[in-house]
């Protein structure tokens, strides 16, 4: 699914040249559960950024489903994340002025999803995660770990291929944090791929495969499991 080569992505100010990603290299196939590790600055995030269309390489390839993506512009990078990507946060990053059900119908709405769908597919998503009975409150309403299944319910609610997590239970307490990566682990099994960004090693041990980054590089790969479904997930 996710293919890129030699990916370079430099930030420059007027005085500091900052070398975010050194010529990456990593191949994510289609239906795995991919954990990415490393310290702070080694540039965890701009890869994400990258892979989920926010941002651009300054050299390299970067194919998505065997489509060079990586000199995309704005407009298209936008049509292709819309149709395929769900993002989950460690900041929620929900809206709230919206209630629940108006934060998980935004995306459909970008997507211009005809009002009887939208209905749908919000409550639908809603049900996965067992926030139906809050779909009229506000994010100020609810807890850390229920904004993070509104934030989930958000991420799938268009039936992405692809879920990109930054630190998905970064501010969540131990047993939020494993409902979260049980709802993670629940939607890879149904086929959606997922590229997680933690430092948490409990969590990492979800994942089919472990890629260690440094200075702006893939250092080490573990792998979870000798073949994908092969063992059971954690806490089953």
């Amino acid at each position: 699914m996710l293919k890129i080569t030699d990916l370079v992505k430099i930030y420059r100010t007027e005085e500091v040249e900052t070398v975010a990603l050194n010529r990456l290299s990593m191949e994510v196939t289609a239906r795995e559960f991919v954990a990415v590790m490393g310290p702070s600055g080694c540039g965890k995030s701009t890869l994400l950024n990258i892979l989920g269309m926010l941002d651009e390489p300054d050299s390299g390839s970067f194919l998505f489903n065997g489509i060079e993506v990586g000199r995309f512009n704005e407009y298209r990078r936008s049509e292709l994340r819309k149709a395929n990507i769900g993002f989950v946060f460690q900041s929620f990053n929900l809206i709230d002025e919206l209630t629940v059900f108006e934060n998980v119908e935004l995306p459909l709405v970008y997507n211009n999803v005809r009002s009887g769908e939208r209905k749908r597919l919000v409550e639908a998503a809603l049900d996965g995660v067992e926030m139906m009975h809050r779909r009229n409150h506000f994010p100020m309403q609810l807890s850390g770990g229920q904004q993070q299944r509104v934030a989930v319910a958000r991420a799938v609610v268009n039936n992405p291929k692809l879920i990109l997590a930054d630190e998905p239970t970064g501010n969540l307490d131990s047993r939020n944090g494993a409902e979260v990566m049980q709802m993670l682990t629940s939607l890879n099994d149904k086929g959606t791929t997922i590229v997680m960004v933690t430092h948490s090693e409990h969590d990492a041990r979800y994942a089919h495969r472990i890629v260690h980054m440094l200075d702006g590089e893939t250092v080490t790969e573990n792998f979870m499991r000798e073949l994908l479904y092969a063992l059971p997930k954690k806490g089953q």
